[in-house]
C-alpha cells in the first residue's frame, strides 16, 4: 500500500489480488460470515428491503385502480349483487363492452375524434417549430417579450379566457373585412356556404362575421396559429431543443446557396424528429381528452367525439338487466363507466407502447430534465 499527495492509503494491484488470494483459502464458514454478517452487507440489505417496499407500495397504488377498472368491466352482472365478489369476478362476461360499441357508435366516435386528433396535432406542431425555432435562432426587437407572453400562456387558466374566445369565433371576422361585406357576400357566395356547412367546416351566413360555433373550424385555426390548448408548453420545449442545435449547421446551408425556410425544412427538422414526435404526442393525446375547447365551440350540438362517451351512460340495451338482474346496483353503472373509459383510453395507451422510446428521447432533449 502506498499513499497520495493526498495522504490517502491507495492499494495496488498486486496488494488486492494477495487478498482476494488469502480470502479464498479461508474456510468457507469465514468467509459466509465475513461477507454476510458485516454492518456494510446488513445496512445495503436494509436499504434494498426498505426500497423494495416502497417501490411495490407505489405500484400498488398507481395500479390498483386500473386493474378493479379492467375487473369491473370484464363482470357478469349477476356477480354486481353477490356480496363474495369485491374486486376479482366469478364470471367474465364481454356484455358491457358490446353495448358500449352498439349503443354509442364506439367505431363512429373513434374515427371522429381521430380525424381532430391528427389534424390538430400535426398543426399543433408545424407551428410550434416555427415559432420555436425562431424565438430561439432569430434576434429582433420584443423577442422577450413574445417569449413572455408564450410563458404567460402556461399560467393563465383557459377559464378566464373563455368568454373571449368564445365571442372572437362567435363573430370571426379579419380587419372586419367579413362585417363590411355582409350584405353581398352571403348572395354571391351562398353555394359556398352551404356546401361547407353540411361538411361541418363553416356555417351558413356572414351577417355580423362569420358563426364558427359548432363547427371544428376554432379549433383548426388555433392549432394553426399556435394558440391552442398547451401551445405555450410546446413552445417552450421546441425552443429549448433548437437553441443547442450548432449555429454551424444553419450557416454551412447558407453557405451552399440555402435561404432560411429551406434550411430550416431540409437542415432543422430532421434532426429534430425525436422531438417533434414528443410534441405530437402531448398534443394528440390533450386533444383526444379535451373537455374545454370541444364543449365550448359546440354549446348546444354535441359532435360524435370521445370526450362524450360517459354522458352516453347509461346505455339502453343494457337498461333490462340494468334494472332487473342487479337491481339498480351502484356497482354495475360503476362498472359501465369503466368500460366507457378504458375504450376511450386504449387507442392513447397503444400509441404510447409504440412510441415511447421517442418520447423519452424528445424529453430529454428538451431541456425540462437534467
Amino acid at each position: 500500500m502506498t499513499q497520495n499527495m493526498d495522504s490517502k492509503p491507495v492499494v495496488k494491484r498486486e496488494s488486492k489480488n494477495k487478498i482476494r488470494v488469502e480470502f479464498e483459502r479461508t474456510a468457507l464458514s469465514e468467509r459466509l460470515k465475513a461477507k454476510y454478517l458485516s454492518t456494510y452487507f446488513l445496512k445495503r440489505a436494509a436499504w434494498f428491503i426498505f426500497r423494495f417496499l416502497l417501490l411495490v407500495g407505489i405500484a400498488f397504488v398507481v395500479i390498483e385502480p386500473f386493474i378493479t377498472m379492467i375487473a369491473s368491466s370484464f363482470t357478469a352482472p349477476e356477480d354486481f349483487v353477490d356480496s363474495t365478489v369485491v374486486n376479482v369476478p366469478k364470471h367474465l362476461s364481454v356484455g358491457i363492452y358490446k353495448a358500449i360499441v352498439r349503443d354509442i357508435h364506439y367505431v363512429k366516435m373513434f374515427f371522429n375524434t381521430l380525424g381532430l386528433s391528427l389534424g390538430c396535432a400535426i398543426l399543433q406542431t408545424f407551428s410550434c417549430c416555427l415559432i420555436g425555432y425562431g424565438l430561439a435562432k432569430f434576434k429582433f426587437r420584443g423577442a422577450k417579450a413574445v417569449f413572455f407572453a408564450v410563458i404567460l400562456t402556461l399560467a393563465i387558466p383557459h377559464g378566464t379566457l373563455q368568454s373571449a374566445i368564445y365571442y372572437r369565433f362567435r363573430y370571426f371576422d379579419i380587419f372586419g373585412i367579413f362585417k363590411f361585406f355582409s350584405g353581398g357576400l352571403t348572395s354571391k357566395i351562398g353555394w359556398l356556404n352551404t356546401v361547407l356547412s353540411k361538411i361541418r367546416i363553416l356555417p351558413y351566413g356572414c351577417q355580423d362575421g362569420l358563426n364558427m360555433m359548432e363547427t371544428v373550424a376554432p379549433l383548426l385555426i388555433l392549432s394553426a396559429c399556435g394558440l391552442a390548448f398547451k401551445n405555450g408548453l410546446y413552445i417552450f420545449m421546441l425552443r429549448q431543443f433548437f437553441r443547442g442545435v450548432p449555429d454551424e449547421l444553419e450557416e454551412s446551408a447558407y453557405l451552399d446557396g440555402a435561404n432560411t425556410f429551406r434550411t430550416f425544412v431540409q437542415v432543422i427538422l430532421p434532426l429534430s424528429v425525436p422531438m417533434m414526435i414528443t410534441v405530437f404526442l402531448f398534443s394528440f393525446c390533450w386533444q383526444w381528452t379535451d373537455d374545454f375547447y370541444v364543449p365550448l365551440f359546440f354549446a348546444t350540438t354535441k359532435p360524435v367525439l370521445m370526450t362524450n362517451v360517459a354522458q352516453s351512460i347509461p346505455l339502453p340495451s343494457l337498461q333490462l338487466i340494468y334494472k332487473n338482474v342487479t337491481g339498480g346496483s351502484a356497482r354495475y353503472a360503476r362498472a359501465m363507466r369503466y368500460g366507457c373509459g378504458l375504450l376511450a383510453s386504449s387507442p392513447l395507451i397503444i400509441l404510447y407502447l409504440f412510441c415511447q422510446r421517442y418520447l423519452v428521447q424528445g424529453i430529454e432533449r428538451s431541456g425540462i430534465v437534467g
